[in-house]
């Protein structure tokens, strides 16, 4: 459960179900420094060994972005529909669904629910 305004500040709460869509979503997620480092250190790597597993480089060559998965899903994300770096994932992934322009179609994939 996020216990946050939703992006339009009316004070619902977005209860996540676990469906996993969002991470399967096309987009990008950016490598940040400071969050890779808190990646690496959760996952017992050293920064430059994340940057080479799990990262490439950006279309306009400014920076890395996070691989996905053939299928387009997150690097990250696990069979069980669950986010193996949870508890440091990026900014981009914990602002979800509130930051996150979303067309119709995506918002009725996801399964969770605004109270």
């Amino acid at each position: 459960m996020n216990n946050e305004r939703d992006g339009q500040g009316r004070g619902k709460i977005f209860h996540c179900r676990c469906c996993g869509n969002c991470c399967r979503w096309e987009g990008v997620v950016r490598y940040l420094p400071e969050e890779g480092r808190r990646i690496a250190a959760f996952l017992g790597l050293s920064e430059d060994e994340l940057i080479q597993r799990y990262t490439r480089l950006s279309p306009d060559r400014r920076g890395l972005l996070f691989q996905e998965r053939p299928d387009g899903s997150c690097i990250f994300l696990n069979a069980q529909n669950r986010c193996v770096i949870h508890p440091v994932k990026p900014e981009k992934c914990r602002s979800f669904p509130y930051a996150w322009q979303t067309t119709d179609a995506q918002q009725g994939l996801c399964q969770g629910v605004w109270e």
